[in-house]
């Protein structure tokens, strides 16, 4: 072989491993990964899920169990399972059970306590609010004070060490949302909700909340009006000192996106959601849904901008929670189609800037 050849093919197998080595290097930087799947073939939608002493749990939540949907006859079935994973190599394990069957509440962990919010049932919507603790592989459950009214399909956060909540609906045949906006702090002596003054804004049920130096946010959802949804792109900020502010609006609507806003130093990130243009298409046979938006969302509060962060690499999940584990988000389970759950658990490794 000559020279010139010689070299020229050299220089074909030094890019080809560099390019590689580059798109292995990306892969990696992704963040993205999968724990361990939830024990259930089907999987559930409307699980809460949350952290007690380094240990993963992720509670309740609603499926079709033969796999069907409502338009083909099947029945929904609410769960009342605690499972427990202690390592993200580990194995999910049954270590308990709710007071009873429940889904699509709120999850709230706090110090080395997983809290479980409202949620409903067949029965109908609960106020309950219980307290889940997990220590050398043993679960107690205590309640805390009931809220002002059942509610589901609602959005809250922790801000310092108080529980704040917005929206939902008070009944599964409710024709409109709620403005409620109540908080609890956890450290008070005597417990007790407190009514606060809602937000500048329509009424609304699976919306975001986020909280970032010292502030809480509300983002999007759905309102309800006479029993039909509006897709929400708006966003406001709330500050205990000063009150309600209109901040910039979502470039879509991120309805039902998984639990609460992601907080890194200087950001709030929200992961997927339901934009409404599948929705709006009445058309569209439900069986062909494409799916929700695999967008990652950036919402900065020093420039008030709105931008998209990254994507997610499969199926992305609605109406399910986000739970922050050793660092990094985790979002168990949820719906990835209409009535289509999924049993897989996604992770994201956490960059913070």
């Amino acid at each position: 072989m000559n020279k010139p050849v010689y070299l020229f093919l050299l220089l074909i197998l030094m890019s080809t491993m560099l390019s590689r080595g580059v798109a292995q290097t990306a892969k990696s930087d992704s963040g993205w990964s999968e724990l361990p799947p939830i024990p259930d073939p089907i999987g559930f939608a409307g699980s809460f899920a949350g952290v007690s002493n380094g240990t993963l749990l992720v509670a309740g939540g609603a499926n079709f169990p033969d796999g069907g949907a409502p338009w083909t006859g099947s029945k929904k079935a609410w769960h009342d399972h605690i499972f427990a994973l202690q390592k993200p190599d580990g194995k999910w394990k049954l270590v308990g059970k709710l007071p009873h069957s429940l889904g699509y509440g709120l999850s709230i962990t706090w110090k080395d306590s997983f809290i479980i919010i409202g949620g409903s049932n067949e029965k109908g919507h609960y106020a309950d609010v219980s307290m889940l603790k997990f220590n050398k592989g043993k679960l107690s459950i205590t309640t805390l004070p009931v809220l002002p009214k059942p509610i589901a399909n609602t959005s809250g956060v922790l801000l310092g060490n108080t529980i704040y909540i917005a929206g939902g609906i008070e009944s599964p045949d409710a024709q409109n949302a709620g403005d409620n906006f109540w908080a609890m702090d956890l450290s008070a002596k005597n417990m007790e909700w407190k009514k606060l003054e809602p937000w500048p804004g329509p009424a609304r049920m699976f919306a975001v909340s986020g909280a970032l130096d010292g502030k809480f946010y509300l983002f999007s959802g759905a309102e309800l009006v006479h029993g039909v949804r509006n897709y929400l792109k708006d966003a406001y900020q709330y500050s205990p000192k000063t009150g309600w502010k209109k901040i910039a609006d979502l470039p879509s609507a991120v309805t039902a996106a998984p639990g609460t806003a992601y907080a890194t130093e200087n950001s709030l990130r929200i992961f997927g959601g339901d934009d409404g243009k599948a929705a709006a298409d009445v058309a569209l046979p439900r069986e062909k849904h494409p799916g929700f938006s695999k967008q990652v969302l950036s919402y900065s509060p020093l420039t008030n901008t709105w931008s998209v962060a990254d994507q997610i690499p499969a199926p992305a999940p609605v109406t399910t929670t986000l739970a922050i584990w050793n660092g990094n988000v985790v979002i168990p389970g949820g719906e990835v189609k209409p009535a289509v759950r999924t049993p897989k658990v996604l992770m994201y490794k956490t960059i913070k800037h």
